[in-house]
């Protein structure tokens, strides 16, 4: 099949409904299905960020941590920040050296995950303390083997697309809070420490305001409590459009605002600060697919609502059980053809459904409301065996899927390369591995 002979599913990938079709057929459904030149192309636009000395971009790796898609990244130019000690590892594993990586977490390591911890700091790793014990555990190995220290602060502000995606205000705990920077500096002076790099994440999806407000307070921290501080991140969370009516973030806005407040800054303090941002979504979310057959279509009558259901559901895409999130839809036949885009105009669509996956749990859906409740969404109405594909799967869908749920098998994930060819990034479970561990 030539699949570039059939529809585009939107304008900013180059899957059509044509490779959809063949993937599926390839490797069967669900299945996971990225975009290796959005990627690269995401990369590039973050790495021509405007910045008033130097710029580091890190890519947040808890977004999507398949090894294929952090050698595609850190090729592009991106370093890392990983959220555990298994993260580093794994990206130590994808040729990722260690002085490439940031480990930002909520463990306090002990025995030997501290004996390991040290290894990788040795190795190059920065370490970002998170809280007064993790800075209290690894303050005499920091001061004995001069190694400078990062430090996440909580700034008391934070923005998210929901509650529980907002990082930086009193409700969350990631960092150490402002009312605890006397301590933290006077433990650092005792020890002779020094905190080179400064960074705060307030929330994934907030607004562009509430981010430059973020900038503005963080870089007014460093100048009275982190004198010595060389680099400031001013962490991730870039707002990604994965819905027509949703508006990205504005790379370019942003980062003149942000080149605009550390050249003030330099001419206030004398100190030329290196910036870093943490993008995750904004690199993976649109370059991914998540690709289910149809299995079967119900209706609860009159007052009630029309239901497609299909082979992957929650625990393929636990976004919008978990967040309410909404995703766009696509509806591709059998055949190959793309019945329905979400970018699409659709003028001739009149029938609308609840898209719903195979498990037994009636949050498995992709189409819930703020309360948690099933309400009908616009699409063609397919037919049993014709494709539903759910876009923006590329962050935090397979990373977090609840995948053995009811038994199912975790999907396998397939690249679709620049040369328009298919690569296996992730095989699908087989039910021994499912039983494997079992005893």
């Amino acid at each position: 099949m030539n699949i570039q002979s059939t529809g585009k599913l939107n304008g900013f990938s180059e899957i059509t409904s044509g490779a959809i079709k063949e993937a599926a057929e390839k490797f069967g459904t669900p299945l996971y299905l990225y975009d290796e030149k959005f990627i690269k192309d995401r990369c590039r636009l973050l790495l021509s960020m405007p910045s008033a000395y130097a710029l580091t971009v890190r890519y947040a790796m808890k977004a999507n941590s398949n090894r294929t898609f952090l050698k595609i990244i850190h090729s592009c130019g991106l370093k890392i920040d990983a959220s555990s000690l298994n993260e580093a590892k794994r990206a130590n594993l994808a040729g990722i050296p260690y002085e490439d990586i940031i480990l930002t977490t909520q463990e306090v390591p002990e025995g030997v995950q501290m004996a390991s911890l040290k290894e990788m700091i040795k190795g190059g790793l920065k370490y970002n303390a998170c809280s007064l014990r993790q800075l209290y555990n690894i303050g005499d190995f920091a001061a004995e083997n001069k190694i400078k220290l990062a430090v996440r602060i909580h700034p008391g502000i934070g923005a998210g697309e929901s509650a529980s995606r907002n990082t930086g205000d009193d409700y969350s705990c990631f960092g150490i809070h402002r009312s605890d920077f006397e301590k933290a500096l006077n433990y650092a002076n005792e020890k002779g420490i020094i905190f080179g790099h400064v960074h705060v994440h307030i929330g994934s999806g907030g607004s562009a305001a509430v981010w430059k407000a973020n900038i503005d307070l963080e870089l007014s921290i460093l100048e009275k409590y982190f004198r010595g501080a060389e680099t400031v991140s001013f962490g991730g969370g870039l707002k990604e459009a994965r819905m027509p009516y949703e508006n990205a973030a504005d790379i370019t806005e942003l980062g003149l605002y942000a080149k605009a407040q550390t050249e003030a800054f330099y001419q206030r303090t004398g100190r030329k600060l290196k910036t870093e941002i943490e993008p995750g979504t904004f690199i993976a979310a649109n370059a991914g697919y998540a690709v289910t057959k149809v299995i079967d279509k119900k209706q609860t009558g009159a007052n009630g609502l029309n239901f497609v259901i299909t082979d992957g559901g929650m625990e393929i895409n636990a976004r919008p059980l978990m967040y309410g999130s909404v995703h766009p839809f696509y509806a591709v036949s059998n055949g190959g053809g793309l019945l329905f885009s979400q970018f699409g105009e659709n003028e001739g669509v009149n029938y609308s459904a609840a898209v719903i996956g195979r498990c037994c749990e009636s949050g498995d859906s992709q189409c819930l409301d703020e309360n948690g409740v099933n309400v009908a969404r616009k699409i063609a109405e397919p037919e049993i065996s014709d494709y539903i594909v759910i876009g923006g799967a590329g962050a935090y869908c397979s990373a977090m899927a609840p995948m053995n749920y009811n038994s199912h098998l975790q999907a396998p994930e397939i690249l679709f390369t620049e040369d328009k060819t298919f690569k296996v990034i992730r095989k699908r479970q087989t039910f021994d591995q499912l039983l494997e561990n079992e005893v």
